[in-house]
């Protein structure tokens, strides 16, 4: 079976370099792993720091562990952090993010690279963020007797580490020295396979959104201005074109009574142009809009990144992309402002939104017909929005603290 992995890992590289001149993420993923493994070992090499090692594999990922990295810098400010992706959506927006020292795609999953990359690094712990199971970084940091730790880890039956024949990949779990799962049922699935180290943690993204939540507010005229007259917002959150369908009815039908944010996952030209010809009404750019005239338009169109968690407090309810495709965007930083969600059928493998559905603070829907009909009760009935706010704000709050736990664990077995 590992020679299978291996073979496996060297294909899948072979294949992006292949597609690499017509897939521009292909691209960016072969290219930053050209002479990464020099480039490494140069930025290190005159370092005499101790160092921590954080990998993750994307954004998504980089957003759950940032309240464990910013908490960890915080009690170990003499400490450097290291952070890696595997995936260029994380690397290419977050390399310059001041919270790490260094920032560095991962070397592909080999013994040598493995052995590599660990002598350049020489971290004194290992942290992997939710996904990512490389059996020879992993190999590599039991050898080395570097305590690693899997934080915000979430498992399902299905995956391939429960199955019958699934030992190999069981075996790649063993070589952690403790794994924090979100939740019971990923624990218990991990005791029935045989994985003892481990415990729940919760989700660490929980702590990220409160604290975001009760931050102080980044000011924001163009939106203050859209909103000022204090009518109903709608934010759509991270939309991708199978959501505007579903959207647009509920827009033709409300446009005279909400006002509505819609921030597309992917900001390009031909996203933003089919927003603007797909939803009814005036629609203004965020980047064009002025804040005089900004109001007289019914859609604000956000063409910039990294605005969207600082949306939802203008928000009175949250439409949440991605569910109509290959899966729900993160449903926490609205529920952290206490807003009725809406998104589509594609959300079971986030434990979260199960959760908010069981509470009755999210709503599940497969079609604009559906949609119409889950918004308009909360739309005419300002006591039942509220009481969707508060369960919504007691669960974030209930389910916030992984951060605090996981901090406590390293202090006590790490041995510094």
């Amino acid at each position: 079976m590992r020679f299978l992995y291996t073979i496996g890992l060297h294909l899948y590289a072979l294949l992006l370099r292949l597609v690499a001149p017509f897939v521009p993420k292909a691209a960016q993923w072969t290219a930053g792993r050209r002479g990464l493994l020099p480039q490494i070992e140069g930025a290190l090499a005159a370092d005499t720091a101790t160092r921590v090692w954080f990998h993750c594999a994307s954004l998504g990922e980089f957003e759950q562990g940032r309240p464990l990295m910013e908490a960890y810098a915080a009690q170990y400010p003499d400490h450097k952090i290291v952070l890696t992706f595997f995936s260029p959506s994380g690397y290419e927006i977050r390399k310059n993010w001041a919270g790490a020292d260094y920032v560095f795609y991962l070397p592909l999953d080999t013994a040598a690279n493995a052995r590599t990359f660990l002598a350049a690094v020489q971290p004194r712990l290992a942290v992997f963020v939710k996904y990512e199971f490389w059996y020879y970084f992993l190999t590599e940091l039991q050898r080395r007797q570097v305590p690693t730790v899997c934080v915000s880890a979430i498992f399902r039956p299905e995956q391939v580490f429960f199955q019958p024949w699934g030992g190999f990949f069981r075996r790649i779990l063993s070589r952690f020295t403790h794994i924090f799962t979100q939740n019971q049922t990923s624990l218990d699935l991990l005791r029935q396979a045989g994985i003892s180290q481990a415990s729940v943690a919760g989700d660490t993204r929980f702590d990220t959104v409160v604290r975001t939540a009760e931050a102080s507010a980044r000011s924001l005229p163009l939106v203050d201005a859209f909103t000022d007259d204090w009518a109903p917002v709608l934010i759509v959150g991270s939309s991708w074109p199978e959501d505007l369908p579903v959207l647009t009815p509920l827009l033709q039908q409300y446009q005279q009574e909400l006002r509505f944010i819609v921030a597309p996952h992917e900001i390009s030209e031909t996203n933003l142009r089919l927003v603007e010809a797909t939803l009814p009404g005036q629609v203004v750019r965020y980047s064009q809009a002025q804040a005089a005239t900004v109001a007289q338009a019914r859609v604000l169109l956000m063409d910039n990144v990294g605005l969207l968690s600082q949306l939802y407090r203008f928000g009175h309810f949250a439409y949440i992309g991605g569910a109509f495709g290959k899966g729900l965007h993160n449903t926490l930083e609205a529920a952290a402002f206490g807003l009725p969600l809406f998104f589509g059928p594609t959300y079971h493998k986030f434990q979260e939104a199960q959760d908010l559905v069981e509470l009755g603070c999210a709503f599940p829907i497969s079609s604009a017909e559906e949609l119409l009909t889950a918004f308009g009760p909360l739309f005419h009935r300002e006591e039942a929005r509220l009481q969707v706010q508060d369960v919504s704000l007691d669960y974030v709050h209930d389910h916030s603290g992984a951060t605090r736990k996981i901090m406590h664990w390293i202090g006590e077995i790490v041995k510094w």
